[in-house]
């Protein structure tokens, strides 16, 4: 369909090249940008200033992981995609926003981890932000099932995987931020599993296992 043809709902549909470049980009930049936030302070000795770092170490691991699940997520659903529309492009740049806010309450929390009375915002910060990542590629998916922004192929298993843990994943979240006013560092260990459950293919690595078996 020509880029500049209209839709039967009279949207303009636009391609889809530019949008995974683009969408990549701030990916890309927004994993790098975390590794900033690692650092080591005095006083102590260096092995001591290391282990004394932990927090950020942590906190690296789950934002990177977090926006690799939202990555592999973003590939699968591009790959379909046979046209794009205005509103398609707004709600990616809003998911895009929200990415690359996501440096910001990582270095919150790994900061906020050694000061007890900072914990609680930090991490409650840090888990809306995750939350509100899983969200909104959630409505992208939902947005072009219903506009048929997709290819009339069979779905992908990564897009079908990310299908099936939106509801538990959500629950989780929902959950990690009410144990973080409570106790933030379990809610940032609940994260960090959240962040394993979402990228790992649990379902395909136990269909594998029965295979063999």
């Amino acid at each position: 369909m020509p880029a500049d043809q209209d839709t039967p709902r009279g949207r303009r549909s636009l391609g889809t090249a530019r949008l995974a470049a683009f969408s990549d980009g701030v990916l890309a930049i927004a994993a790098t940008l975390l590794v900033l936030d690692i650092a080591v302070q005095p006083p102590g000795s260096l092995r001591q200033q290391v282990l004394h770092a932990w927090p950020g170490y942590l906190a690296y691991v789950v934002s990177f992981l977090t926006i690799g699940a939202t990555w592999l997520v973003h590939t699968a659903l591009t790959d379909r995609l046979t046209r794009s529309d205005p509103i398609f492009l707004q709600l990616n740049l809003v998911l895009l926003l929200v990415v690359a806010f996501l440096p910001f309450p990582t270095k919150l929390v790994t900061e906020a981890l050694h000061v007890t009375a900072d914990e609680r915002v930090a991490v409650t910060i840090y888990g809306l932000t995750l939350l509100a990542i899983r969200l909104l590629s959630a409505a992208l998916d939902g947005y072009a099932r219903r506009e048929q922004l997709y290819s009339p192929q069979e779905e992908g298993q990564d897009l079908q995987s990310a299908q099936r843990k939106l509801l538990p994943a959500t629950i989780g979240y929902v959950i990690a931020i009410a144990i973080g006013l409570l106790v933030p560092r379990a809610a940032v260990a609940f994260y960090f599993c959240l962040a394993i459950y979402l990228i790992v293919p649990f379902g395909e690595m136990t269909r594998l296992l029965f295979r063999r078996s």
